[in-house]
């Protein structure tokens, strides 16, 4: 029966509209974020991973793993900041060393699946135009580098840095995975120390 032949439908398609949310995934990282914080807050949570952190860097590499996807990075850096290794400098090593393989993994799969999407987009007026800034090809490349690394460090989605640096088309696997392990590296030690 459709809904909209009978009073109750209009009732029905107001609930709909009511309950679309028009931006789920911003939605869904808040989620995310509100959820971290209050499963960290809890003492018991807390007391878990300070005891974890203290007696194996494997806590730390799940953490780092997790700090390279969108909604799973508030959870990681809640272990960040309630984690209490013996060396930091190591924890970030180690932490680096998983959200280098998080973006690695990232990466292939936006080789394999997104490529064509890439190609599509490098035909619009909008990079063409960006291709038109006259600056050294090379120049452009180091740039989109540093903006891709900045946005790796940061808690932001390393999607969307693993998504520039896939863009290049001619990148390949080892300088993603220096530019990856250097930054990631940064961001957790900035965490760790805090």
């Amino acid at each position: 029966m459709d809904p909209g032949s009978n009073p109750g439908g209009a009732i029905y398609k107001k609930m709909i509209r009511l309950f679309k949310i028009r931006y789920p995934k911003i939605t869904l990282l808040i989620i995310c974020i509100i959820l971290a914080y209050f499963i960290f807050s809890l003492q018991s949570v807390q007391q878990l991973f300070r005891n974890f952190g203290t007696t194996s860097y494997l806590g730390v590499f799940f953490a780092g793993f997790l700090f390279s996807f969108g909604f799973t990075t508030p959870f990681a850096i809640g272990a960040f900041l309630i984690m209490n290794p013996a060396s930091i400098l190591l924890a970030a090593i180690v932490g680096g060393i998983g959200a280098m393989l998080a973006d690695l993994t990232i990466f292939g799969i936006i080789k394999i699946s997104f490529m064509d999407e890439f190609r599509m987009m490098a035909k619009k007026k909008t990079f063409k135009k960006i291709h038109l800034i006259p600056l050294n090809k090379k120049i452009k490349h180091y740039l989109i580098y540093a903006f891709a690394g900045i946005v790796i460090a940061s808690p932001l989605p390393d999607e969307l840095g693993i998504s520039m640096l896939a863009g290049l088309g001619h990148v390949k696997v080892f300088p993603i995975a220096l530019i990856s392990f250097i930054f990631n590296t940064l961001g957790i030690l900035i965490f760790l120390l805090i």
